[in-house]
């Protein structure tokens, strides 16, 4: 039963080492879709500055048509203000420039931090899967033993066995241990202590159901139950 619960948590260790991994791949991942981002904003401001080059190489050639003053005040004013607007898509394409190679910087630092944290689990993996082989191997070796052991058995006694063990998922047996019950740590009456010390029959902790066994001498056939519930009682009280 132990060997089964430690294999039954290894995936779970294993989804645990995995998730450095999973967060950084995830880093990874979130950067460069921001430096795609950044990219494309970068590419429309350069379009956008495109079409402003066109339309103010348009404006210029009109110049010459020009007749008064005024006219050709009102078409300078109109060079300066596109001027203007060329340095403001200038100086946007500039910060999407800096913003992407901030985040390839990021992303290249993530990267080789993932790299690193791949190798880190990788081991572990490793460690876990000759851990989870070799748990595999002794188990498949106990359960041998235990069909063997089953085996010699009597066929009543083992039914009542793995009723309990199927009521209780866990250890079916407990000793009795100074007039106390081993599984639940509970004291047990006087003459149930006689009985299980008797070995006569398989009796059951009051408490917790678990199979009570005694540990140590069984109690000789020749002395009487009523001698031996005193001498329980007796051992009962010196352990409190």
């Amino acid at each position: 039963m132990e060997i089964s619960e430690t294999r039954r948590k290894i995936p779970e260790q294993l989804h645990a080492a995995e998730a450095p991994l999973r967060e950084a791949t995830q880093c990874v991942h979130d950067t460069k879709a921001e430096v795609d981002a950044a990219t494309k904003e970068r590419r429309g401001h350069e379009k956008d500055l495109e079409a402003h080059e066109a339309h103010t190489e348009k404006m210029k050639s009109h110049a010459a048509s020009l007749k008064t003053n005024k006219e050709y005040q009102a078409h300078l004013f109109e060079v300066e203000l596109a001027n203007k607007k060329r340095g403001d898509f200038e100086e946007k394409i500039l910060l999407a420039m800096d913003k992407i190679d901030q985040l390839q910087k990021t992303g290249k630092e993530i990267q080789e931090k993932k790299t690193e944290l791949e190798k880190v689990f990788i081991q572990e993996k490793q460690r876990l899967d000759t851990q989870d082989k070799e748990l595999a191997k002794e188990q498949a070796r106990l359960e041998a033993e235990y069909q063997e052991a089953s085996a010699r058995v009597d066929r009543m006694l083992l039914e009542r066995y793995n009723q309990v063990k199927a009521a209780r998922k866990d250890q079916p047996l407990a000793a009795v241990r100074g007039g106390i019950c081993a599984g639940c740590r509970l004291q047990i009456p006087p003459q149930l202590i006689a009985q299980v010390r008797r070995s006569d029959d398989l009796h059951l902790c009051p408490y917790c159901r678990r199979i009570l066994y005694w540990e140590g001498e069984p109690a000789t056939e020749t002395a009487s139950p009523l001698s031996e519930a005193k001498k329980a009682d007796m051992e009962v009280g010196e352990s409190v």
